[in-house]
């Protein structure tokens, strides 16, 4: 007797910051990979992350993710100490590196994580070179999204 997977193809992606494209402009996407424990990888499997509240801090020539949250299981071993809340180093190379702290330096930009995937067996984590939006940025926004949902019923009517 096989065993089915619990997972779907195409859903491999284990969580999702919605609020970073609603806060900030995104200039850059870069994918980057997750140093992890053990119990960490159990608890993404299951589902127990939140990227919401994260950020990436560029210090030493590393990156850093901090805030995110990855809640330990009840079954996981007693003998490690699971910090929910610990900081995270990201997997870049040289060349990613220094551009990030490039675009950094720079005048208002910061660094959020966007989502966190799946790839083959390993953790990405797809992070954005970002600028923070202004209010009447955000209030634009919704006026455009709410368009385009108006005009799609106007067009489904319309092609009755």
């Amino acid at each position: 007797m096989t065993k089915k997977k619990s997972h779907k193809p195409g859903s491999a992606t284990i969580a999702l910051n919605k609020r970073a494209r609603h806060e900030y402009f995104i200039e850059e996407e870069i994918e980057a990979g997750l140093s992890l424990q053990g119990w960490e990888v159990k608890s993404l499997r299951a589902g127990k992350v939140n990227i919401s509240d994260s950020y990436v801090l560029l210090r030493d020539g590393e990156a850093w993710l901090f805030g995110a949250t990855i809640t330990p299981l009840t079954v996981a071993s007693s003998h490690v100490v699971c910090d929910p809340t610990r900081t995270r180093k990201l997997l870049l190379n040289q060349k990613e590196l220094s551009g990030l702290f490039g675009r950094i330096n720079r005048e208002g930009y910061t660094v959020v994580a966007l989502s966190m995937y799946w790839k083959n067996a390993w953790v990405k984590i797809k992070i954005g070179v970002a600028k923070g939006k202004k209010q009447f940025d955000k209030r634009e926004d919704v006026k455009d999204r709410e368009w385009q949902v108006n005009k799609a019923r106007i067009m489904k009517h319309a092609n009755r």
